[in-house]
């Protein structure tokens, strides 16, 4: 059985991949997700739906080569923490950025229950302008 280390891992993997199903079978179907505020994309979403539409369809399509590298994974009881690094280049812009962040996953049942994103928002706001 993997742990929910593992479990987080093959998230990072299938979304390095372009394996957008994957990631959102990874999610529970009530997913909390949390994007860090003073981005365009912060705030709340609740459900697999509004993740993609409001978070992953906008990365795909306002972004060249956007990707979120998780380098560490701290992991207790139900939580992981993933330490790694965003990189990526604005299109409207054609700005590159790189930025550190840190993602708080809580699991339930083997599914991300909930998504807490925490990053440098100014370094990712100077590409976007």
């Amino acid at each position: 059985m993997p742990t929910n280390t593992d479990i987080i891992a093959t998230l990072y993997l299938a979304f390095g991949n372009g394996d957008i199903p994957t990631v959102l079978g990874i999610l529970s179907e009530d997913v909390s997700w949390t994007e860090a505020e003073g981005l365009p994309y912060g705030g709340l979403y609740i459900g697999r739906d509004a993740v993609m539409e409001n978070v992953f369809m906008k990365l795909g399509s306002e972004w060249n080569d956007f990707s979120a590298e998780a380098k560490e994974y701290v992991s207790q009881g139900d939580s992981v923490v993933a330490i790694g690094q965003y990189s990526g280049t604005f299109l409207a812009t054609g700005k590159p950025f790189v930025a550190p962040f840190a993602h708080i996953w809580k699991m339930r049942d083997g599914q991300v229950h909930t998504f807490q994103q925490i990053t440098d928002t100014v370094l990712m706001q100077a590409a976007m302008s």
